[in-house]
C-alpha cells in the first residue's frame, strides 16, 4: 500500500476550538453518563453501586497506565478486586467494616508485592496503598452516602438519593463557581506551578456557588438546618478545588495531560473524579452526623 502523506509532514490534527475538546462527543458522553446515573437512583439504586464500582476499576487502570512512565507498577488484580470489595461492603455493612477491609487489602497487597522480589518494593508498596486511599477508599464515601436510606429502594424520597443528589450538585456547584469566577475576576493565581489557571478569585467563586448550593439543597430537600447546608457547600467548595489541585500535580508529575481517553470528550475518568473524590467523604460526615 502506497503512502500517500508527503514526507516530512504530519497529518493534520483536528482543531476543536477553543474549548480544547470534541465538544460534540463530550456533550453526548454526558448525557449518557448522567442518563445512567439518574436512572440507577431512580429505579434501581443499587445499580449505581455498579457504576461506582466499574469507575474505581477503570480509575485503578488509569493510575497504572499513567505510572507506568515513571516505572512503578502497580499490582492491579489486588487493587481492583480490593477496591470493589470495599465499595460493597461499605454500602451494605458501614464505615467500621470499610475500615477494616481497606487495613486487610493494604496488607494483601504487600504480601502480593513480594513475589516480585526486593528491587522497587517499597516505590510499588507505596505507590499501591496511597492509590488504595485515593481511589477506592475515598469513592467508598459515595457507597456510604448511598447507603443512607437503606441498601434496597429508590426514588427522590430514598434519604441515600437524596444525599447523593446534594453530594454532586454541591461539587458541580463548586466548579461552575470556580471556572466562572475565575475566568471573569481572576488575577491572583493560587499555585501557578502547579495549575496556571487557578486563582484565589475561583476558590472565592467555588465557595460562594457550593455555599449557596449547599444552603438551599440541605434546607429544601432534606430538611435540615440552614447552617449545616451552608457550612457543608464551604468544605465542600473549599475540597473541591484542593482535589483539583492534587489530580494537576499527580498529572504535571507524570508527564500527561489527561489520564486516558476512555471517556470520548473528556479524557480519562480521573480527570472528572477529581473534584468528587475530596468532597465525598466531608459530605458524608456532615450529612451522617447532622442531618440523617
Amino acid at each position: 500500500m502506497s503512502d500517500q502523506s508527503t514526507p516530512g509532514t504530519q497529518a493534520p490534527v483536528k482543531d476543536h476550538g477553543r474549548a480544547g475538546r470534541n465538544l460534540p462527543a463530550a456533550v453526548v458522553s454526558a448525557v449518557v453518563l448522567l442518563g445512567a446515573i439518574a436512572a440507577s437512583l431512580l429505579f434501581w439504586k443499587p445499580a449505581f453501586m455498579v457504576i461506582v464500582a466499574i469507575a474505581v476499576v477503570v480509575a485503578i487502570w488509569e493510575l497504572r497506565r499513567a505510572l507506568l512512565e515513571t516505572g512503578a507498577d502497580l499490582p492491579e488484580q489486588p487493587l481492583m478486586a480490593g477496591g470493589v470489595v470495599m465499595v460493597v461492603v461499605a454500602y451494605l455493612y458501614g464505615a467500621d467494616v470499610l475500615v477494616t477491609v481497606t487495613a486487610v487489602t493494604a496488607l494483601v497487597i504487600m504480601l502480593w508485592l513480594l513475589r516480585r522480589g526486593i528491587e522497587g518494593y517499597v516505590a510499588n508498596a507505596s505507590t499501591a496503598v496511597f492509590t488504595l486511599v485515593y481511589v477506592p477508599f475515598l469513592g467508598s464515601f459515595v457507597a456510604l452516602l448511598l447507603a443512607e436510606g437503606g441498601v434496597t429502594g429508590a426514588g427522590l424520597d430514598d434519604h441515600g438519593v437524596q444525599a447523593i443528589i446534594v453530594f454532586i450538585l454541591v461539587t458541580v456547584a463548586s466548579d461552575t463557581g470556580g471556572y466562572v469566577a475565575g475566568v471573569l475576576f481572576g488575577r491572583h493565581p493560587m499555585a501557578p506551578v502547579i495549575s496556571p489557571k487557578k486563582s484565589w478569585e475561583g476558590l472565592a467563586g467555588s465557595v460562594a456557588f457550593s455555599t449557596f448550593a449547599g444552603w438551599l439543597l440541605v434546607t429544601f430537600l432534606l430538611d435540615g438546618d440552614w447552617w449545616v447546608g451552608m457550612l457543608l457547600g464551604a468544605i465542600a467548595g473549599v475540597m473541591a478545588t484542593l482535589g483539583d489541585l492534587l489530580e494537576s500535580v499527580i498529572k504535571r508529575d507524570l508527564g500527561v495531560k489527561d489520564m486516558s481517553q476512555v471517556i470520548p470528550g473528556h479524557g480519562g475518568l480521573m480527570d472528572r473524579l477529581d473534584s468528587l473524590l475530596a468532597t465525598a467523604a466531608p459530605t458524608w460526615l456532615l450529612l451522617h452526623y447532622l442531618v440523617f
